[in-house]
Parts: structure tokens; C-alpha cells; sequence
């Protein structure tokens, strides 16, 4: 092991970082020609799920996947766990 081989380790650790980054960035820049609905869609489902059920606002969430060529909209709601009566 030479006396250098640190700094070796941090361009390794910069250069993924570095491509992080250009992934993030592409990905940002692919959505920002499209409308941003996802923050009003989900603060929609939380109103009328609220009607209904007692949750917190981080229960509902909402995202857009990839699966193949088509976009799907995933939604998750964590419900509050049920008492016996």
C-alpha cells in the first residue's frame, strides 16, 4: 500500500459522486418540461381520504415509475392501525 493511496479512494468516491449528480440532473431536467402535479394530486387524495379515515399528512405518498416504456402512477397510504372496540 503506497503513502497516496488515500487520495486514490477519494477520486474513486468523488467520481461517483460526480455521476450522482448528472443522474439527478438529467432526471430534473426531463421533468421540467412536464406539468408538476404530483404535490397537488397528493394533497387531493389526503382531503378525501381524510374524509373517511384519521391519517397523518406523510401517509399518503406519491410517485411516478417507470415500468418499460409506460409511466405508472404509484400511490401508497399507510392506515392507522385498527382498535378493537
Amino acid at each position: 500500500m503506497g503513502m497516496f493511496d488515500f487520495l486514490k479512494a477519494k477520486k474513486n468516491t468523488a467520481s461517483i459522486a460526480k455521476d450522482r449528480l448528472r443522474i439527478i440532473i438529467a432526471q430534473e431536467r426531463s421533468n421540467a418540461g412536464g406539468p408538476d402535479y404530483l404535490p397537488l394530486l397528493r394533497r387531493e387524495l389526503l382531503e378525501v381520504i381524510r374524509k373517511y379515515v384519521n391519517v397523518d399528512a406523510d401517509a399518503v405518498k406519491v410517485d411516478v415509475v417507470k415500468d418499460g416504456e409506460h409511466d405508472v402512477l404509484d400511490i401508497s397510504v399507510s392506515l392507522p392501525e385498527r382498535t378493537s372496540a
